[in-house]
């Protein structure tokens, strides 16, 4: 019987040499830098088993949440524009909206969810959403779901 994964969070200058070559083949086969396994493994200077035998088991931290669908809720001030400007950040950080919901506006104000596929996006999360925040008419900016 197998016993269920445990996962760590570990600097990257503690691993072991193999475990870096290894992210670094996945990200050549990723961006299409290396079209085959041989090609990639070659670029990294380690063996195709090495890299078979730890590739379900390295990921970069920051890769856990992309390539996923991230849902963002957004409480804004009713104001010309304001929406155009937040999607003006998706495209800047190559995020591809996948559905946008929008309440008519009361009070002024106006919710509005935003789910997003994150896999070619090039800022971390936080930085996007912490954009998303300094805009004078975003009242509040949270991940809902991802």
């Amino acid at each position: 019987m197998a016993s269920d994964p445990k996962y760590y969070i570990v600097e990257a200058s503690a691993l072991p040499e193999i475990f870096l070559k290894v992210a670094e083949t996945k990200k050549l086969l990723s961006t299409g830098q290396a079209s085959t396994v041989n090609e990639a493994t070659q670029l990294t200077g380690i063996s195709r088993s090495a890299f078979y035998k730890y590739r379900d088991a390295v990921l970069p931290f920051q890769n856990m949440m992309t390539g996923r669908i991230i849902t963002f809720q957004l409480l804004l001030h009713d104001a010309p524009g304001i929406l155009s400007s937040i999607l003006m950040l998706f495209a800047e950080y190559n995020a591809n909206i996948i559905t946008i919901n929008s309440i008519v506006p009361t009070n002024g104000c106006a919710v509005v969810t935003i789910s997003a596929e994150t896999m070619e996006l090039t800022v971390q999360l936080e930085e996007l959403l912490q954009n998303m925040r300094n805009n004078k008419n975003v009242i509040k900016a949270e991940i809902l779901a991802g």
